[in-house]
């Protein structure tokens, strides 16, 4: 066995990172949820009044981006990563519906994507790593060992996004959820630069009718096949 590096891309709500941190915990790996980078990057935007409905001040971000301070703190003894936005623990507050409506608009801006990717790059240099996200498999590691898309039915993945939503935010309705997804999946799809797209040697998980242990028994077939 040796150290490998998987790596996870896919539409918005279809349980990537939940894959991720179960792969990486049967595995030993280091975990990755690339998405609660951009997601970060997100809040930090919001909190400085640059984002907002009808507002996106770009131009802000640009000229803040060497004070965004994104990274990630391990629960010790475990594959838990809390999200800090320079000494704060954001974990929870990027998973708000509010972050979720402005994140694909933020992910957008190139300089942050290259700065981000850049970062992702250095955790993943020494291998023995799961990530996920949007352009893994065809930006941030195309030599990765396994690459596996996920997809599901756009109803579907609203409604495992709405049962998590509401227990925070029990005013969320899934009509709102299942907008915000169709129009996350046509901004990661639709931008200029690294775009969501399947990678053509990626391994297709389609888990719109598939229970958490099948999908994970599948994508870890896939795995040892290669390695791991």
């Amino acid at each position: 066995m040796s150290a490998i590096t998987i790596a996870i891309d896919g539409h918005s709500s279809c349980g990537k990172s939940t894959l991720a941190k179960e792969l990486a915990r049967e595995l030993g790996y280091v975990y990755v949820d690339t998405g609660a980078m951009y997601r970060a990057a997100t809040l930090f935007c919001i909190e400085h009044g640059w984002l907002g409905e009808g507002v996106w001040r770009e131009d802000e971000l640009l000229a803040h981006l060497s004070e965004l301070n994104v990274w990630f703190k391990k629960e010790e003894g475990t594959v838990v990563q809390h999200v800090m936005l320079g000494d704060r623990d954001v974990t929870d507050r990027i998973r708000t519906m509010e972050v979720s409506r402005f994140v694909s608009q933020v992910s957008t801006c190139v300089p942050l994507r290259e700065k981000l990717v850049k970062l992702q790059r250095e955790m993943g240099k020494d291998k023995g790593i799961v990530m996920d996200g949007r352009d893994i498999g065809t930006v941030v590691f195309p030599d990765a060992e396994v690459k596996i898309f996920m997809t599901a039915s756009v109803e579907e993945r609203a409604r495992r996004r709405f049962l998590e939503i509401k227990k925070r935010e029990p005013d969320t309705t899934i009509e709102s959820v299942l907008e915000n997804i169709r129009e996350r999946d046509r901004i990661d799809s639709e931008r200029k630069v690294n775009p969501l797209r399947q990678p053509e040697d990626a391994h297709v998980l389609d888990n719109t009718h598939m229970n958490r242990e099948e999908q994970f028994l599948l994508a870890l077939s896939w795995a040892r096949g290669a390695g791991a």
